[in-house]
């Protein structure tokens, strides 16, 4: 398979999957959370599927303002509870995004001609993978931290 047909699979793969957990979360704050992030894969597959069609690269201002939604969201996750198994579902779609930034990372090494755009997926599948970090973090903070004065100052959360 030709990697920029398996770079697209893969991000319409990654838009199907948050949205999926968009539907598991519809009663939470993380369901506009996942929305966001199968918007930035759909859009990231348009870009992809431009290029295999010899279509000029250009940035999405409508990605970066998704992106740092994404982020002023996962600050606001105050009304989620999270079981240990939908934990491990958020450690695969970390794993996902994994792979995407090494997928970008590679073709980015063999092709100088298109620097910009696997510079541009390369930022944006590391800011998908800082979300879902932030995410896990939050899931596990009452199984990891104790809440008093006696074990000191802790992190604001």
């Amino acid at each position: 398979m030709d990697i920029l047909v398996y770079a697209i699979k893969m991000e319409l793969d990654g838009e199907k999957y948050y949205k999926e957990q968009a539907e598991l979360n519809r009663d939470n704050s993380l369901y506009k959370v996942f929305m966001d992030l199968a918007k930035d894969e759909s859009e990231h597959a348009k870009i992809l599927e431009d290029k295999a069609r010899g279509l000029y690269y250009r940035s999405n201002d409508s990605v970066q303002a998704s992106v740092q939604n994404v982020f002023a969201r996962v600050s606001d996750l105050k009304d989620v509870s999270l079981s240990q198994d939908q934990v491990d579902i958020y450690r695969v779609a970390l794993e996902m995004e994994k792979k995407s930034i090494d997928l970008y990372k590679k073709l980015l090494s063999e092709s100088a001609a298109d620097e910009e755009l696997y510079k541009f997926l390369i930022a944006q599948e590391e800011e998908h993978y800082e979300t879902l970090e932030e995410i896990i973090k939050i899931a596990n903070r009452p199984k990891q931290w104790v809440e008093a004065a006696e074990f000191g100052e802790r992190e604001e959360y």
